[in-house]
């Protein structure tokens, strides 16, 4: 179940988005980058309680183990389900399935090098598919994107041997031609070309009637005419006809290759998208090992526990460790002190960490630290004044707010920032009293950040609600 609030703003206020664009830089692929982006917290506590599970097992494997290799991940389903329905691949699509098979091959591997641990990811890497048959015959018969090995198949050996044995013979023949002292005065350069797939030889334009042959081209000067001297052109027949037999036997073999492929088309897909599962997975452990970060206890009962919380935006070198209690004794946090005081960023990080801990992402906070899932994080921070509505400060943030109390029950933490601030300070300050009681008794989990000295004293008065 994933947290369904109305507005991504929600999200982004707290720069979730930020910490998914890091995320996105640790992963080895496009899929991968994209799933990180793409991630949204989970409202299930056993669901959150398995993704941290997952994260913490990758970090521990890296640390033991190191990295599992990533490279050649990419996906091929086009080219796969092209294949499937009886499509002929080129070199360079069925070579890209034979590096995907080596990549997953290559992770499967890994894997067995640290059998003897037992983690909850052990199931993402059995569902990975390998199939080694497959991937060396295609390595093996092909080279690059533009060449086939001449052993892919026997026929394919035998016509290119024919085709070099020929060529030569044309070359010896075209060279005692061009070394003739009858001749070396008709020519350009001494030497043997192609034009159009055929040999031939560079003869000055005004010569061309005391060389017989055929003329294939003229240079852009029109001081040369390249011309195919008859005594060649039966052998350069043979060798066109060759050449023929050479793309047809390519092509065959392409098919070939391409059918057998298309056999396994499900398998691979899914193997691949079970290889991109572990690389979101191992980049999440990444990024903790980056974060300093360590796994949290987590619960659904609203209660938030950081110790010595660092956030993961600001400079590791300046950031203040904080920390943070709510949900135990009191379920409002009143956050009040001067401006710059770091009052917002408590706030943020209050929220931000419990998203991080709902998308399976370990927190950059001391060891016992507790979060809770919530059904939503619903927030108010910062000046969202909106000119298309030509709405002040003060009215963008009780429109808000007004939102957010429609949306609120008893599974929601809500964070409000400056709250009754950008109105006359004494009704300000009642009226954020008359918000903190509201949301209260929805049986939310709040915190809130202000200046008031009144909405101080109310907070230090009031049952259950610590400041």
């Amino acid at each position: 179940m994933r947290i369904q609030n109305r507005e991504q703003k929600y999200f982004s206020a707290l720069e979730l988005d930020k910490i998914l664009h890091m995320l996105a830089a640790e992963t080895s692929c496009e899929d991968a980058a994209s799933a990180a982006l793409e991630l949204r917290p989970c409202g299930d506590l056993e669901e959150t309680k398995e993704l941290l599970r997952q994260t913490f097992d990758a970090h521990m494997l890296v640390g033991r183990f190191g990295t599992p290799s990533f490279s050649g991940l990419k996906n091929r389903t086009n080219a796969l389900r092209r294949a499937e329905a009886g499509g002929m691949l080129n070199m360079g699509e069925l070579l890209g399935i034979s590096q995907l098979l080596r990549a997953m091959r290559s992770l499967m591997e890994w894997r067995r090098h640290s059998e003897g641990v037992s983690t909850c990811i052990d199931e993402q890497f059995e569902m990975l598919y390998t199939n080694k048959y497959l991937e060396e015959k295609i390595s093996s018969a092909i080279l690059s994107e533009e060449e086939m090995a001449d052993t892919a198949s026997p026929e394919l050996l035998d016509i290119r041997r024919k085709i070099r044995s020929g060529s030569l013979r044309i070359r010896e023949q075209l060279d005692k031609m061009i070394r003739s002292s009858t001749y070396q005065k008709y020519l350009q350069e001494p030497i043997v070309t192609m034009r159009a797939g055929r040999f031939v030889v560079p003869v000055k334009a005004e010569c061309r009637g005391e060389v017989a042959g055929l003329v294939h081209d003229t240079s852009s000067s029109g001081a040369t005419v390249f011309i195919e001297p008859m005594s060649v052109v039966e052998a350069n027949n043979e060798i066109k006809v060759l050449i023929s037999r050479e793309e047809a036997e390519i092509e065959r073999i392409l098919t070939e290759l391409s059918k057998e492929t298309g056999e396994f088309a499900d398998d691979m897909i899914a193997g691949y998208e079970r290889a991109v599962y572990i690389n979101l997975v191992f980049a999440k452990a990444h990024l903790a090992y980056k974060m300093k970060a360590t796994m949290p206890q987590i619960n659904c009962e609203g209660k938030i526990c950081l110790k010595k919380a660092r956030h993961p935006l600001i400079d590791p070198e300046k950031v203040v460790a904080t920390d943070i209690v709510l949900g135990y004794d009191f379920d409002t946090l009143v956050i009040t002190g001067p401006n710059t005081g770091g009052k917002t960023v408590s706030l943020k990080t209050i929220g931000l960490f419990s998203l991080m801990a709902m998308c399976g992402l370990l927190l950059p906070v001391s060891d016992e630290s507790s979060v809770s899932v919530f059904r939503n994080v619903l927030v108010d921070i910062g000046d969202e004044q909106s000119i298309e509505q030509s709405l002040s400060t003060f009215s963008s943030h009780m429109t808000n707010i007004i939102q957010i109390l429609g949306q609120a029950d008893d599974q929601s933490l809500i964070l409000l920032d400056e709250l009754g601030a950008g109105t006359d300070p004494v009704e300000g300050a009642a009226l954020a009293m008359a918000i903190i009681e509201s949301m209260r008794t929805r049986g939310v989990r709040l915190a809130a950040t202000t200046h008031y000295a009144e909405l101080k004293a109310y907070a230090l008065q009031t049952e259950g609600v610590e400041n």
